[in-house]
């Protein structure tokens, strides 16, 4: 069986220019940065050529990239880091972050601090204004994502960065789900700090960075050596960061390119469904292109997603599987309600890489086939 791969959003496949990348990195960049010798200086060269490109793709500079070892890192330094060195004990966030956010929130309320966490609306959008009344003299932080890795929104970072750039409060976006995929100038956004991972776009797992703006004050997470300018002690992962940096080259070249396929694949996805006579509703709007988030009346989803994976389409849900039975997203449940139908059999595909129009074609048939006979047991 042909599988077709429908779950990008969740890692993708590392592209194979990438994976040669990697594998002669792994045979040849074996020197520490940190040492002096010329076999170190060897691995230095190399991190440096990356941050560069890291750099470049988000309009920073060289010394603002952080490397970590992925997006989870990222955004827990983002947070933990800006809690350990400004006064104040308020964050505001909002009810849809990835759970690497909402869960050091809740780790920080549990050690006295006090956490808003905003509303979005039905297209699972959060208001700037909302961010603007939230605002106290003791907020420190604002973490908001730029764009939702279930159902796709796009939030007004820009707009929210815009209202807090004359303040003392840190900005920080995880920016996981949209780098690579939608353009990012960081001065356009206005934001202090931006977290990021290599798995979403082609690259390899276990690699990111943080985007830390000159005169950002963070406390580190990690003590011991004094790589990243003191900021995030360990040997760098030389090879993994060449990969990344490779795959964000092909990505930024290919970027438009991209976007334009994915939201192809996208239209011609909800074409078949609609020519087949299945019905649905789309979940989010001004969404990431390559993120479809579908709600199947009269689905039961674990089901779905069993016999979508026995007919060769991986494909997923934001729900959780725990003991048998299944919670809804906290996204969709934050967007529609605890009961809602949409909480509860919604299902997400997300494009990338090695997809054709025929793959859409038939694993959107194959969805369609699935729906109507789930429907009539």
């Amino acid at each position: 069986m042909n599988r077709i791969y429908l779950d990008h959003a969740a890692t993708s496949p590392m592209h194979p220019e990438v994976v040669e990348t990697f594998a002669q990195a792994l045979g040849t960049i074996y020197g520490n940065p940190s040492s002096i010798h010329s076999t170190g200086r060897d691995a230095r060269k190399a991190l440096d050529e990356a941050r560069r490109v890291f750099a470049e793709s988000i309009h920073a500079n060289d010394p603002e990239i952080v490397f970590t070892s992925g997006g989870t890192e990222a955004d827990n330094m983002a947070i933990f880091g800006t809690a350990a060195k400004k006064e104040g004990k308020h964050i505001i966030t909002s009810t849809i972050e990835h759970h690497a956010v909402l869960h050091a929130c809740e780790k920080l309320e549990r050690e006295g601090y006090d956490v808003t966490y905003l509303p979005v609306d039905e297209n699972g959008l959060v208001q700037a204004e909302d961010v603007k009344k939230a605002l106290r003299d003791d907020t420190i932080l604002v973490t908001i994502m730029l764009g939702n890795n279930e159902v796709g929104t796009i939030q007004p970072i820009a707009e929210i960065g815009e209202l807090l750039k004359d303040t003392d409060v840190t900005f920080h976006t995880d920016a996981v789900q949209a780098y690579g995929i939608l353009p990012i100038d960081v001065e356009q956004l206005n934001v202090d700090l931006l977290s990021v991972s290599g798995h979403k776009l082609n690259g390899p797992k276990g690699i990111g960075f943080l985007y830390q703006r000159k005169g950002t004050p963070l406390e580190p997470l990690l003590f011991g050596g004094e790589q990243e300018r003191k900021r995030r002690a360990g040997t760098e992962n030389v090879p993994g960061i060449k990969a990344f940096a490779k795959a964000v080259a092909i990505a930024q070249e290919q970027k438009e390119a991209r976007a334009a396929q994915y939201m192809h694949f996208k239209q011609l996805f909800k074409a078949v469904l609609q020519q087949e006579g299945v019905e649905f509703s789309e979940n989010g709007a001004n969404q990431l292109p390559h993120v479809l988030n579908l709600s199947m009346p009269g689905i039961e989803i674990e089901s779905f997603l069993v016999n979508l994976d026995l007919a060769g389409i991986s494909a997923s849900s934001g729900s959780a599987c725990t003991a048998g039975s299944i919670d809804p997203s906290h996204v969709l449940v934050a967007m529609f309600g605890e009961n809602a139908e949409q909480s509860r059999n919604s299902i997400r595909f997300s494009f990338g890489i090695g997809l054709t129009e025929e793959n859409i074609k038939q694993a959107a048939a194959k969805t369609a086939q699935i729906s109507k006979r789930l429907a009539l047991q």
